[in-house]
């Protein structure tokens, strides 16, 4: 057994409430959708230029959500202005609210830009340039965020957990597209791109289970408790969305079904992230383990 102060608690579990995992889920969509509407504009050509759009707009439209729910956790949204006063590029949390602020806009210029003709459209090119290139970090660096702390779990992952959320942001984004209407040219680019990212947010979340594991009692949130609840459905319900995305001909009710699986299998990783943290803070025999 691993000595510690007394069984007491060293650490102090993370203050946030519900809205700063559905951040991360909805600013995951938003940022893979950022990205992919730019690799659309760039290599897509004009016949997809819907898809690109739609794809800019549901950047803009989760940064903006997105942007609510940071600000409901801070209770006043003077408190996010002030974190925009300076710009540490040592801190993800500055770096990510300087991504957040800039994306959005960004993402939004280039939807309504790019409608326009002359000069306003070279405008709104570059704008989906910006938010493009600012959608990786935006969809990532909340994984940064976590592991940049002395929650044992957190920090055990630190390595393994950004790549798990980018590519849970990628089958998020793919699973948001399979409930909307698509052209046959739009859901093999979607059904595509969903397959490598269930793909490989499953082997991503090994790797972190394998990363939290090596020290059994770090694990331990990843296993028991309803954060280890959490963390097998969004296991089973992101392979049970690969699965059916694999179903082939074009019925409807499959990518349905395989778009509902996916999303709350990535919001119930996010609530998975967030409770083994909570849980890991307070266990002084993971913290002293360490």
């Amino acid at each position: 057994m691993t000595p510690t102060y007394y069984d007491r608690p060293v650490l102090k579990p993370p203050v946030w409430i519900w809205t700063i995992p559905v951040y991360f889920f909805v600013g995951g969509i938003a940022g893979a959708a950022m990205t992919m509407g730019y690799a659309v504009q760039v290599a897509g050509g004009p016949g997809l230029r819907p898809f690109d759009e739609r794809c800019r707009w549901i950047g803009a439209i989760g940064g903006g959500i997105g942007t609510v729910l940071l600000v409901a956790d801070l209770g006043r949204k003077t408190r996010f202005l002030a974190m925009l006063r300076v710009f540490r590029r040592h801190s993800p949390m500055s770096i990510g609210s300087w991504v957040l602020a800039l994306a959005t806009p960004l993402s939004a210029g280039s939807a309504l830009l790019t409608m326009s003709t002359g000069w306003l459209r070279g405008a709104g090119f570059t704008a989906g340039l910006g938010a493009g290139i600012l959608g990786l970090p935006l969809a990532t660096y909340t994984a940064v965020l976590l592991s940049n702390s002395a929650v044992p779990v957190w920090l055990a992952t630190r390595r393994s957990l950004p790549f798990l959320f980018g590519a849970s942001s990628a089958a998020s984004l793919a699973s948001l597209l399979d409930l909307m209407s698509l052209n046959d040219v739009e859901r093999t680019i979607v059904r595509r791109f969903g397959l490598i990212g269930r793909v490989a947010e499953l082997a991503a979340g090994v790797a972190v289970e394998h990363d939290a594991s090596v020290n059994p009692v770090v694990g331990k949130p990843l296993h028991n408790g309803v954060s280890g609840a959490l963390w097998t459905a969004a296991k089973v319900l992101t392979a049970g969305s690969l699965v059916l995305s694999l179903v082939p001909g074009k019925s409807k009710a499959a990518r349905t079904a395989a778009g509902v699986c996916g999303l709350v299998g990535s919001l119930a990783l996010r609530f998975a992230v967030f409770h083994a943290g909570k849980v890991s803070a307070l266990d002084p025999h993971a913290t002293f383990s360490q």
